[in-house]
């Protein structure tokens, strides 16, 4: 309890907190968070900008825009969607592994 509110009051100190923000530390540990910060954006941006040019999502909007008009012509659309997915995943998987094997 008493460490609390000795942390509290510390935190609170805006002279304290601008002398520790002038640490080495402090700044490189801030530094290191920016960097992961956006590397993650950009991986973010990357993956969004691959999942709007899939296969997959195009089908899905295609498929999504017209009703079937029968059960049997609904599967038949279930199907083809499934094995572009499953295309998809598989040369995701290829992709990755070939990204991995040139690292090494």
């Amino acid at each position: 309890m008493v460490l609390r509110r000795l942390f509290y009051v510390l935190i609170n100190n805006a002279q304290v907190v601008e002398k520790l923000s002038e640490s080495r530390p402090i700044r490189r540990a801030a530094q290191i968070t920016a960097f992961a910060i956006t590397k993650a954006q950009i991986a973010g941006k990357e993956a969004s900008t691959k999942l709007l040019r899939s296969d997959t999502v195009r089908q899905i909007r295609d498929e999504t825009s017209k009703m079937p008009r029968n059960v049997e012509d609904f599967g038949r659309r279930a199907t083809r969607l499934r094995d572009t997915f499953v295309k998809e995943v598989k040369e995701g998987m290829r992709d990755a592994n070939r990204q991995i094997k040139d690292r090494k």
